[in-house]
């Protein structure tokens, strides 16, 4: 297998990794396009004497670095602007794309020591972040007190757990959460992103969906969602996502006002 095709299997992990940086499916896609076409380009080469998965993420961070965006400005009203971009990336390249932190050193062309540090100070101001009322649908029962657990030991509140369509539905009128984790396929056969696409049209939250096939909703070719855990998720995992969807719904509130 050439190089090229090794790291083909890695780019619906690269577009979630984007997605859940920049808080866009749309913004995290095109970013992933750039680095792809700076890359055929000649603009940047991949790192041949690293893993496959380590030379694309280097890959999108060399095109990331020389560009100004948005989403890298502080907010003084957040309290997790105070963790610096490096941090957060540091931290969801760990948590939630579960790389080593020699291979986020790499990948940020930083030393380990500095990658450790990052990733301690990212964890700090994640335990002062952004509590909310969270709502589980999930039809697994383990599965619904492993998230409720995880959720209350980061600071949130559970407003309860569905497990069909129609109970989402109903607890979300019931009890308006501020953020909502989703199974994608519930217990009567239902859909957890139809529930989502019922609640999303009466209130406005971020949504984190829960699915142990995430590449289906990563191919970067549809409307798809930008937050997504993989099954089985490590708590770590959930709670940096959680934070992440709540810093960019924080600060798109904040600039409607």
């Amino acid at each position: 297998m050439s190089f090229v095709s090794a790291i083909r299997s890695h780019i619906p992990y690269l577009r979630r990794y984007a997605r859940i940086l920049t808080g866009s499916q749309q913004s995290g896609d095109a970013h992933v396009r750039a680095c792809l076409e700076a890359a055929v380009e000649g603009n940047e080469e991949l790192g041949r004497d690293l893993p496959p998965h380590v030379a694309l993420f280097q890959l999108f961070h060399a095109c990331w670095n020389s560009q100004l965006d948005v989403t890298d400005s502080t907010d003084s009203q957040n309290p997790l602007s105070h963790v610096t971009p490096k941090a957060r990336q540091v931290m969801l390249l760990t948590s939630v794309e579960g790389f080593s932190i020699e291979d986020v050193a790499s990948i940020l062309r930083i030393d380990d020591d500095e990658a450790q540090a990052l990733l301690i100070s990212a964890q700090q101001e994640l335990n002062a972040g952004l509590a909310t009322r969270v709502m589980i649908i999930e039809d697994e029962p383990v599965i619904a007190l492993d998230l409720r657990a995880i959720v209350e030991n980061a600071g949130h509140t559970v407003t309860g757990v569905a497990r069909t369509r129609d109970q989402a539905v109903e607890l979300a009128q019931k009890s308006p959460p501020g953020l909502v984790l989703a199974d994608i396929q519930l217990a009567d056969d239902s859909s957890g992103i139809d529930a989502v696409k019922d609640i999303l049209g009466e209130m406005n939250l971020p949504v984190i969906f829960i699915t142990a096939y995430p590449e289906r909703l990563l191919t970067g070719e549809k409307p798809e969602p930008t937050y997504l855990v993989t099954k089985p998720f490590m708590p770590e995992t959930v709670t940096a996502t959680m934070s992440q969807a709540l810093f960019f719904f924080d600060k798109e509130a904040v600039a409607a006002e």
